[in-house]
């Protein structure tokens, strides 16, 4: 599966120097997909020479032909729909059906910033003294390391990779272990549509090593970073060092709150859509579902009634809605969050154990609990899982400040048909992106990100490519006078 590709060097596909391996994992059947080449420091040093001369290429070739090459890309994308879409199944354990949901996301992204690329627009503005201009101009803020989570590889790597070519900078790019392959082509894709030699560069092996050295080194100006927030204080800190400019997407908590004027049977579509997309293996995933109490009991039969239809499998099979979790460790993870929340009175409805018919593969049922309060650890610990903890509220005030009461700040759902209730939410949730009677948040054309412990900085919308900026202010004097 990883033959034909390896670390990404200026234009060029190549082993390791020291040509060592790590076993991919399919987590639907715990069966090895290949060994993916593992790189060194002298590989990390090579990539970042390869980076620098990329720069130079990239930052002084002109707009419109950037717009021309990244505008490329996403048409290869769609083309290669279903390639990525098996890549993310194998790799992620996502369905085939979810597949090209993503896909289409990286392709519009790419085309969202083949746009923005024309757009960078300076300004001229009036001065105090009558013989001088003040004059302002952006320009590329040189070589990107994009760190890739192994949840939306394809995605998630496509906005650091496209914003990074649209503002002219030179990218390296590092995909988790976990999801290789999914990554590798995403990059493959740049050298097909024209990208030159040095601007895309990939380095595929240890996370934490890899991370460390690139940003120790000089060369590095800038990193994005999707993670959790342990990791992302970590680089943050790394960062400090050489006061690299940091774009951070960490993890999330989102409240899903259902007011007592709704209809129910949409709100529950919307809440399984939600949820059990990638099984709940999303940072954006609702996590904490506060429910009107006079709609609790309807919304958890409701839940309950429409989640036990989800065919849970191999995500190679084309009936699959929901697949396996990606890896061992957060299988164990979900388990023990799930067996926490029961010691501590949570009332399961639905679920609450290892699928069972399944020999091997990372396969947890979806579970609904009733009886959850506040302090209960499901509340505080990111789920990322398929996991549905269920509370009531009395009244807008009350829901508004324990929506609030967490340190995480991405996303956050309301479900409501008072408009003046729906503004007021969306104003006084303390959270980057709010979804008001709607499942879908990231869109290639909105602002992405989070505030609080979530992090700073933008993917997606014409506020993005700024972070990938400088500004560059010059007093421009007309005349000796």
């Amino acid at each position: 599966m990883y033959d034909k590709y390896g670390q990404f060097i200026d234009g060029k596909w190549q082993k390791s120097t020291s040509g060592e391996t790590y076993d991919v994992i399919n987590p639907a059947t715990e069966e090895i997909i290949g060994n993916a080449s593992k790189a060194n420091s002298t590989d990390v040093q090579r990539a970042l020479k390869s980076a620098e001369k990329g720069l130079q290429i990239w930052k002084n070739t002109s707009p419109w032909e950037r717009a021309k090459i990244i505008r490329k890309i996403s048409e290869l994308i769609r083309q290669r729909v279903d390639v990525l879409s098996k890549w993310l199944t194998l790799e992620v354990g996502k369905p085939l059906t979810e597949g090209p949901g993503e896909v289409g996301g990286a392709a519009d992204i790419f085309e969202w910033n083949s746009e923005e690329t024309k757009r960078i627009f300076g300004e001229i503005n009036q001065s105090r003294f009558p013989n001088t201009r003040i004059h302002i101009i952006y320009q590329p803020v040189g070589v990107v390391a994009a760190l890739v989570p192994w949840n939306f590889p394809v995605i998630l790597a496509s906005r650091k990779i496209s914003t990074a070519l649209a503002a002219g900078c030179s990218v390296i790019v590092k995909p988790d272990i976990i999801t290789p392959g999914s990554v590798m082509e995403i990059v493959d894709i740049c050298r097909e549509a024209g990208v030159p030699p040095g601007v895309v560069n990939l380095l595929s092996g240890d996370p934490a090593g890899i991370s460390e050295e690139l940003i120790k080194s000089d060369i590095i100006k800038k990193i994005s970073i999707t993670g959790s927030t342990r990791v992302g204080k970590l680089i943050l800190k790394q960062a400090a060092d050489k006061v690299q400019r940091v774009t951070m997407e960490l993890s999330g908590h989102s409240p899903f709150i259902v007011f007592d004027d709704v209809d129910l049977n949409k709100v529950t579509d919307m809440a399984i859509t939600a949820k059990f997309r990638n099984n709940g293996q999303v940072c954006i995933s609702p996590n904490r579902f506060y429910i009107h109490e006079k709609k609790k009991d309807e919304f958890a039969n409701l839940m309950v009634e429409k989640t036990k239809k989800l065919k849970i499998g191999n995500g190679m099979d084309k009936d699959t809605l929901l697949g396996p979790l990606c890896t061992k460790q957060r299988l164990e993870g979900v388990e023990k969050l799930v067996e926490t929340t029961k010691k501590e009175g949570g009332k399961v409805l639905l679920g609450g154990k290892r699928a069972a018919n399944f020999n091997k593969g990372y396969y947890y049922e979806p579970t609904i609990f009733d009886n959850v309060k506040d302090n209960f650890t499901v509340m505080k610990e990111e789920p990322f899982g398929p996991i549905v903890p269920i509370l009531t509220f009395k009244n807008f005030d009350e829901v508004m400040k324990r929506a609030n009461d967490n340190d995480l700040g991405l996303c956050s759902y309301v479900y409501t048909t008072d408009l003046k209730k729906a503004n007021e939410a969306s104003e006084m949730l303390e959270t980057g992106c709010v979804a008001v009677n709607t499942p879908a948040v990231a869109v290639a054309e909105a602002p992405f990100g989070g505030i609080k412990q979530t992090g700073y900085g933008r993917e997606g919308g014409s506020m993005a490519i700024k972070d990938y900026l400088n500004i560059k202010y010059t007093h421009f004097g007309i005349s000796y006078e």
